[in-house]
């Protein structure tokens, strides 16, 4: 589909250069020609009404000259038959009489003269100018039509070349479409999103005939509650969950991008997200030396040519890069120590570093004696699978709805708070040092207890932070500090 729209651009960039380009200059060039053309025709008009006017001015000349010669020879007449008049003014008169009647002639001929010039310009304006102009803007316009028909063939001579292309084009996507393969695709998501967990053993028959005596795999699902309680969670609504449609986990999401240390997340995508910020902080740093040696050569150019500029004013900035390259150095032995501790290189560290690496399993059966309802996490989901309907981004509003009414988590025993905790996220409640609270669910590795203050009061608080009694139905009580 790439090469398909390749072969519209070679269209549209051929025509940019071959055909509207060469129009647009062309264009420019017919303005000038017609302009040049229409001044032609108005300088030629204008000269025919100058011939014109001078015309008009000889006529009337001769029309008065005429009149003046008639009116001297009627005076002359008139002298000459008065007998009274003195034969000096009598030929005073006719003197006067000759000369207009020549004035007459001499502007006859001028009018003569004049409109013979015009008849004649009037002859070559209509007959050799006017046609000449009209003759080449017709043969402009002509030249103009048959440039348009020679960029219409361009077209079609680029829109032809590459119709073999785009068929081929069209044949490869033919061709991918008809190979999908929906099976493979849909395992590539699948190793992409895969958790890495192992489904849970099968539960165990307890026999309340006999002394309280129960033991559980690690992976098994039990019930066990400070209240006796010892009716599995599988029943009524929670009834057949699946992992991709419970509700995500609220803590999680409260708290913000949870652990460092990605503890929240399955192993297998725990370890992508590990490997992803040891490449991103390596990348971080990578970034950080390439600019500490740049600044390295310009202040060594700077020692060698003082003229160029002060070298002691990039010492400040080499020491920010030092101590930032040392900074994400140690952030990257320590998502390195996290990704060796998932990955089996490295032994385990002490109870507490696996407890904040989600990687803690409970070394005493009695804390673990508990059924579906104890690894619940705080919408109703299973710890371990608490970031994976965040990773997937399955809606789960469809089924929200069938969890939402559940009851209300019985008491499991009661802890003792060591330190002052401010619960300031959402989903988190605050504790005073040396109150008493009850508790309500385990922490599951993740490094969170949850509390009850009350009907109304409660939330998690880090289990560092209390000392938990469990209660004695619970095979002991058990002691987290």
């Amino acid at each position: 589909m790439n090469d398909y729209a390749g072969q519209h651009e070679v269209i549209s960039e051929n025509m940019t250069s071959l055909i509207t380009g060469e129009l647009t200059r062309y264009v420019q060039e017919l303005k000038q020609e017609r302009k040049s053309h229409f001044h032609d025709g108005r300088k030629a008009q204008q000269h025919l009404e100058t011939c014109w006017k001078q015309l008009e001015a000889s006529k009337r000349r001769f029309e008065r000259d005429c009149k003046e010669a008639d009116r001297a020879q009627q005076y002359f007449e008139k002298m000459d038959a008065d007998i009274n008049v003195t034969k000096a003014d009598v030929e005073k008169a006719r003197q006067q009489a000759q000369l207009r009647h020549q004035m007459a002639e001499e502007s006859k001929a001028e009018y003569s003269s004049t409109l013979q010039k015009f008849n004649s310009e009037q002859h070559d304006h209509y007959y050799t100018h006017i046609p000449n102009i009209f003759q080449k803007i017709q043969e402009m316009e002509e030249r103009r039509i048959v440039r348009i028909g020679e960029s219409m063939k361009t077209f079609a001579e680029v829109d032809r070349q590459v119709i073999p292309i785009i068929g081929k084009c069209l044949d490869e996507i033919t061709k991918a479409a008809e190979s999908i393969d929906h099976k493979n695709d849909s395992q590539l998501v699948i190793e992409a999103f895969k958790s890495g967990f192992e489904p849970p053993g099968d539960v165990e028959f307890e026999d309340f005939t006999q002394p309280m005596k129960r033991t559980v795999s690690e992976s098994s699902l039990s019930n066990s509650r400070g209240d006796g309680k010892s009716e599995p969670k599988f029943g009524g609504k929670s009834k057949g969950k699946l992992w991709p449609f419970i509700k995500k986990n609220k803590l999680s999401l409260k708290l913000g991008a949870g652990p460092e240390d990605f503890s929240n997340l399955p192993p297998e995508q725990r370890r992508k997200k590990l490997q992803q910020k040891v490449d991103e902080l390596n990348k971080d740093i990578q970034k950080e030396m390439d600019q500490r040696d740049a600044l390295t050569k310009m202040k060594d150019v700077y020692i060698k040519n003082p003229q160029m500029g002060d070298a002691a004013s990039v010492d400040h900035r080499l020491a920010e890069l030092g101590q930032n390259i040392e900074k994400l150095r140690l952030e990257v032995q320590k998502f390195e120590g996290w990704l060796a501790e998932v990955e089996g290189r490295l032994p385990m560290r002490t109870e507490q570093a696996r407890r904040q690496s989600g990687l803690y399993e409970a070394q005493n059966t009695s804390a673990v004696n508990s059924c579906a309802q104890d690894r619940e996490s705080p919408d109703g989901s299973y710890t371990e699978e608490q970031s994976q309907e965040t990773e997937m981004k399955v809606p789960a509003t469809d089924f929200d709805d069938e969890f939402d009414d559940e009851e209300p988590l019985p008491t499991i025993g009661t802890c003792k708070a060591l330190y002052t905790f401010e619960g300031q996220n959402e989903g988190t409640i605050s504790v005073a040092e040396g109150e008493m609270l009850y508790v309500i669910e385990e922490d599951k590795g993740d490094g969170w207890t949850r509390i009850r203050r009350n009907e109304d009061e409660e939330g998690y608080v880090p289990t560092s932070y209390v000392e938990v009694y469990l209660d004695k139905n619970a095979k002991g009580a058990m002691t987290y500090i």
